[in-house]
């Protein structure tokens, strides 16, 4: 049988199950169960997709060795369509109990949903030496599954919603340490010059960037006394500026708590989450809860 056709007919026999499990459960039901963790069968879903996510990466990593690959193939393989047998069903229960599935297909999680399956699938239809690093690239692809942890950690909501309260302050704060690393690394190249290792611009950019980060890899560094004090000075504005970023998330995250209180609910219309406790209605669509 082609592999398309193999393709085709799991695709088939997956979608029936997934709308057999909605006809019997119904869909508000089965919304709750999946986007909604404040019932027990909400939390019993969760907890079997983190192991599920968890064990799967870890299979990833495991695959990746060689010796591992060449001894336990067939294990791997069983495990690998296992898994994406289950993120299928898993994706296509998402889409069937979703008021709006676009919005859900073009969301963060629902991407890396798809590209936690994507994979397998394509892989199917791939074969052939010839096609083995587009294989090979695409399997690597499956890492992404680790993303979907997020979907599953409350506090990942709450850290999201700091970075975008504080996204002014940090798009401010690259902007100046871009412009910072580029006058810097222009000004090493003219005090040092091709002699001290500076061969452009760019790599006195690469050479500030490394130092004022203090990682300080010593691929590049000064040999005149000026570009040493230089370099000095640097080195002690890179721990300064160490602790903006991190304040600048720290009044981002107290804000976050503050104003929120969370519960388990999620909108039916829209997926948003995070609502009060008494809260009616939904903070983003309006829809009741």
């Amino acid at each position: 049988m082609a592999p398309a056709m193999v393709m085709a007919l799991i695709l088939a026999c997956l979608v029936g199950l997934a709308l057999l499990l909605r006809r019997r459960l119904g869909r508000v039901r089965l919304y709750r169960i999946i986007f909604e963790a404040d019932t027990p069968a909400g939390k019993a879903f969760d907890v079997v997709l983190l192991l599920a996510i968890v064990a799967s990466v870890l299979s990833v990593m495991l695959e990746s060795d060689p010796r591992l690959r060449v001894l336990y193939l067939a294990p791997f393989e069983v495990l690998e369509w296992g898994f994406t047998l289950l993120f299928t069903l898993e994706y296509v229960l998402r889409l069937l109990c979703v008021v709006q599935p676009i919005r859900y297909i073009t969301s963060f999680y629902g991407v890396v949903d798809l590209l936690a399956i994507l994979p397998t699938f394509l892989g199917l239809i791939l074969p052939g030496a010839q096609s083995f690093l587009v294989v090979r690239i695409l399997r690597l692809l499956r890492i992404f599954r680790i993303l979907k942890l997020g979907e599953y950690l409350k506090e990942s909501e709450l850290l999201w919603q700091a970075l975008v309260t504080s996204r002014r302050k940090i798009l401010v704060f690259l902007l100046t340490m871009i412009t910072l690393v580029i006058v810097i690394g222009a000004l090493m190249f003219l005090i040092e010059g091709e002699a001290g290792g500076f061969v452009s611009i760019p790599v006195g950019i690469y050479w500030a960037v490394v130092t004022i980060t203090t990682v300080g890899y010593g691929d590049v560094a000064p040999v005149t006394p000026l570009g040493r004090f230089v370099a000095s000075a640097v080195m002690l504005l890179g721990y300064s500026i160490i602790a903006v970023p991190t304040g600048i998330l720290s009044v981002g995250l107290r804000d976050a708590h503050r104003q929120r209180r969370q519960s388990g609910r999620a909108c039916q219309r829209c997926g948003c989450t995070g609502h009060d406790s008494d809260a009616r209605y939904c903070k983003r669509c309006g829809a009741g809860l």
